[in-house]
């Protein structure tokens, strides 16, 4: 049986690409000839000379802009960003390398099209079914350095899905899909260079990964968002998970996780205290039948309060009540408590109330932790003042300490639906500079 190889060459010979030039006829005249299965290797730069995807150096920042439509991460000066064609890169893609002073290049307007364009035109003068890849320079997550990746391909299979089927001592392949387009770049880069002139390259031995079709191209590389883990940077992903955090009210049927809860506590204490002191308690209610007592103790004192205290009609009262039901139809419910014994007492009112306040504020930094961190492990969540109406009804119920003090109930499940858009905030109106 003989082992399998390939071969993989660089193109001689392209010159300078001017904008207007025919790319087909420029590596149809390379040589040496081309043959049925080959895989054409082309970097982007020379496509993107070719369309005219030129502008000046000084118009970068609004060409990145422009081409941009979500920052991932910034760090500095750079930027990383999602391009209109879902690539995921810095810069996206503009790029001042192998292209004249004082100019710098975009990507290929549509690389997918680009590629089938030169397939086609190769057909046409060459008489020769080959695929055609189009790639540019990368960095990646978790690893150092540069590759070349396919941003557009036709005619080639670009991901090689090997789930379900066994490896050699009969395993099964649950994830495993290859990104054959990615690694035919990689190995045309090999002998193409940075900085060699040498634009094309040809991957001969490989007439398996050549399709009869042009295929769904590059595109079918990019990872959808819901299943993207790693959207943004770190930086971009707190302040992401700050900015759209919701309040839900509608939550499917669905359990909740309890680790999940729990690495959220986690992250809910970790907010600052005043005296070094760790005044946060959550109460997680995992139990059905504890939530629906808890729940019904409270709705009684409630409308006790609202019949005996307000003077409320019965209807009046019926609307209002109907405002908890948000908790009755959560599938897991948090009542976090404040704890005060390591507050400082002081022999005037003025000083104990601020004392108690400084506590009252490190509560709500708990809590917007533990809200947020819900949201980051894909839970929603509402947090709602009740418990703080009824105290003793709460303490009595869940058979607190009598040092805790219940601030509200946090409702939480999967959301039954995706929030609504909401505009962003800006600052105008929230702080005065002096």
């Amino acid at each position: 049986m003989t082992a399998p190889a390939y071969r993989v060459w660089a193109l001689p010979g392209i010159p300078e690409v001017r904008p207007g030039d025919d790319l087909v006829k420029l590596i149809a005249g390379a040589g040496p000839e081309l043959a049925d299965g080959d895989v054409v290797v082309v970097t982007s730069k020379i496509v993107s000379k070719a369309e005219g995807r030129i502008v000046r150096a000084a118009d970068r920042e609004a060409a990145i802009d422009a081409e941009a439509v979500r920052v991932v991460a910034r760090r500095g000066p750079t930027r990383i960003v999602q391009t209109r064609l879902g690539l995921v890169m810095a810069a996206a893609g503009v790029d001042a390398s192998n292209t004249e002073p004082g100019t710098v290049l975009l990507l290929p307007e549509d690389p997918d099209a680009s590629a089938r364009a030169l397939r086609a035109g190769l057909r046409e003068v060459l008489g020769v079914d080959v695929g055609v890849i189009i790639t540019d320079t990368f960095g990646r997550p978790w690893r150092s350095g540069l590759t070349d990746v396919g941003i557009g391909a036709a005619g080639v299979r670009v991901l090689d899905d090997l789930r379900g089927s066994t490896d050699s001592h009969g395993n099964p392949l649950g994830v495993t899909v290859v990104a054959t387009a990615d690694e035919l770049a990689a190995a045309g880069d090999l002998v193409k260079g940075k900085a060699g002139g040498l634009p094309v390259a040809v991957v001969r031995g490989l007439a398996h990964v050549v399709t009869p079709e042009d295929g769904a191209g590059a595109r079918a590389l990019v990872r959808e968002a819901a299943q993207d883990m790693f959207r943004l940077g770190t930086s971009e992903a707190i302040r992401e998970a700050v900015t759209q955090r919701r309040t839900v009210r509608e939550f499917t049927a669905a359990p909740v996780d309890g680790a999940a809860v729990r690495r959220a506590v986690a992250a809910a204490v970790t907010a600052p205290a005043p005296h070094h002191t760790t005044p946060w308690r959550f109460v997680l209610l995992e139990s059905a039948e504890v939530r629906v007592r808890l729940l019904d103790a409270m709705r009684e004192a409630w409308i006790r309060d609202l019949r005996e205290l307000s003077g409320f009609s019965e209807a009046s009262i019926a609307k209002r009540v109907k405002r908890g039901d948000v908790l009755y139809r959560a599938p897991y419910l948090v009542v976090p408590c404040l704890e005060t014994s390591g507050a400082h007492t002081y022999p005037d009112a003025g000083r104990n109330a601020a004392e108690r306040e400084m506590f009252v504020v490190a509560m709500g930094a708990g809590v917007q932790n533990f809200l947020v961190a819900l949201a980051a492990e894909g839970l929603g969540s509402a947090w709602v003042s009740s418990t703080m109406f009824c105290r003793d009804v709460v303490r009595e119920v869940l058979d607190l300490p009598a040092g805790w003090d219940p601030m509200g109930t946090v409702a939480v499940g999967h959301a039954a639906a995706p929030p609504r858009a909401r505009a962003g905030r800006g600052v105008e109106g929230f702080v005065e500079v002096r």
